[in-house]
């Protein structure tokens, strides 16, 4: 006979016997494997964490180890108004620190034109025709390069002629507009504004075919020589004073007029109680202390948020109900975390401060860095040292963290980078432990293999079993079928 399913010829249950068999077997090197690479996951996890903290570190770092970063000038403006702002500015780190009276007291603007019904007649409404012959108008700036050409069909309308203008691809900045003034004498103006500023920059609309029609919406003629519409408002020049002293500028920015400092003027300022004066505002150029601290601040933060992640992962439970961290005891996590507090603690003799603490950071007993509020030491608080060195030692503050060979850092930088970039020592662990997991997923699909070479045997050898035993109770059977029957 033949024997299919285990234990269906002997009646025994073999199929489990054979499962409890494969069970024992497989148990204890399935643990063995599924702990091991839950703990390979864990390791990888918690590098690429570290690396991501330490990199947010390095970010905060790098804003100080630069010292054109550390002396930047921040542009101050105390105006005699609060309602009435004239002007912003920047300037470059080369600024001079000093102080500027400056009134605004014109700005840039383009020119104007406009059509006039004195000249032949202009025009009574939107849909009066320009010009009976076809034609074409240039548009330019006499003082640039910038210019376009319109073509004027026969018959086209006001209307049609100031979509044409607005609509042009090459258009350098001239708007048209049209006002109805709603009396026969003013009739429908087309305003032509150009945004080219300063002076002697006036627009310019040529007559390029000297067409009758069309000198009512040009200013000269092809040869330019001939004069029709004349320009209503010139373009003009910024203007303000500083220290007294008279200045111009074709835009409303005025560059390097004071040296390695900008500003852009805005609005008009106000003027003193005669109506004529016009009142100053002051420029102070210092250094940019809030910009400073700001960076101190998160260098602090960034280094207590990189300190509590190695502290989580490297920490041993302090009991048996509490897990270790992924990286328990690891020594070359727990490595970064001291050569990192020795830098903090280090002194640099190129700076007036010496140490941090100087500048008010310090460690407080969790081991984070904190710019305290107490006076723990008699030196003053964190705050007021802060306040101290900010208002009087930014030369010191720098030379600190951008010392080219000891600030603090630059020598963060140096240390923290050879962990985190592409082949750095945490990148060469995360690969080692990914190739130890690997290694384990071959030594997993081996095992696989030899169990089921091992279920196979035991297969066989109960199936053997169970066909024996099947034929030992077919023979009992039949002998006593046969005794039964004599």
């Amino acid at each position: 006979m033949s024997i299919q399913s285990l234990g269906v010829g002997s009646g025994l249950d073999l199929e489990a016997l054979v499962s409890q068999l494969l069970e024992a077997e497989r148990s204890p090197k399935q643990a063995r494997l599924d702990s091991q690479e839950e703990s390979y996951d864990a390791e990888i996890s918690s590098i690429g964490t570290l690396k991501s903290k330490m990199k947010e570190f390095l970010d905060s770092v790098d804003e100080l180890r630069s010292d054109a970063n550390l002396k930047g000038r921040e542009p101050t403006i105390k105006n005699p108004s609060e309602n009435i702002e004239p002007f912003t500015a920047e300037a470059s780190n080369s600024a001079v620190e000093a102080d500027y009276a400056i009134a605004v007291t014109q700005l840039a603007s383009g020119s104007r034109i406009e059509t006039d019904n004195a000249v032949d007649g202009g025009f009574s409404s939107t849909t009066d025709s320009v010009s009976a012959q076809a034609g074409s108008l240039t548009f330019k700036i006499g003082a640039t390069t910038d210019t376009f050409s319109i073509n004027v069909t026969a018959g086209m309308t006001l209307q049609q002629l100031s979509s044409a203008i607005n609509s042009s691809d090459d258009n350098f900045g001239v708007r048209s507009s049209i006002i109805d003034t709603g009396t026969a004498s003013g009739g429908a103006k087309l305003v032509f504004t150009s945004s080219v500023q300063g002076e002697g920059n006036d627009l310019v609309i040529v007559n390029d075919n000297n067409i009758a029609d069309l000198n009512r919406v040009a200013t000269t003629d092809s040869t330019e020589t001939a004069a029709y519409l004349d320009t209503v408002k010139s373009a003009q020049n910024s203007k303000a004073t500083i220290d007294g002293i008279a200045v111009e500028s074709s835009t409303t920015e005025f560059e390097n007029v004071i040296e390695n400092v900008s500003f852009t003027v805005s609005q008009l300022s106000e003027l003193d109680d005669d109506g004529i004066t016009p009142k100053t505002s002051n420029l102070k150029i210092g250094f940019d202390a809030e910009g400073l601290e700001g960076k101190i601040r998160d260098f602090v933060d960034n280094f207590n948020a990189l300190n509590t992640q190695i502290t989580t992962l490297t920490r041993y439970g302090a009991s048996d109900l509490e897990e270790d961290g992924a990286l328990a005891g690891d020594s070359m996590i727990r490595g970064i975390q001291q050569g990192l507090s020795n830098m903090i603690s280090a002194n640099v003799s190129s700076s007036g401060l010496g140490t941090l603490f100087q500048l008010g950071i310090e460690f407080n007993e969790d081991g984070d860095l904190e710019i305290g509020s107490s006076d723990k030491f008699g030196f003053g608080s964190g705050e007021d040292r802060l306040k101290d060195a900010l208002e009087d030692s930014f030369d010191d503050i720098a030379a600190l963290f951008a010392d080219s060979e000891n600030g603090v850092a630059v020598r963060m930088h140096d240390y923290v980078e050879q962990y985190t970039n592409y082949s750095g020592l945490l990148t060469s662990r995360e690969k080692s432990v990914q190739d130890q997991k690997d290694q384990l997923a071959d030594e997993r699909e081996q095992f696989e293999l030899r169990m089921a070479s091992t279920e196979q045997i035991l297969r066989d050898k109960y199936l053997n079993l169970d066909q024996t035993v099947a034929q030992l109770n077919q023979t009992g059977s039949a002998l006593l079928a046969s005794l039964g029957s004599g």
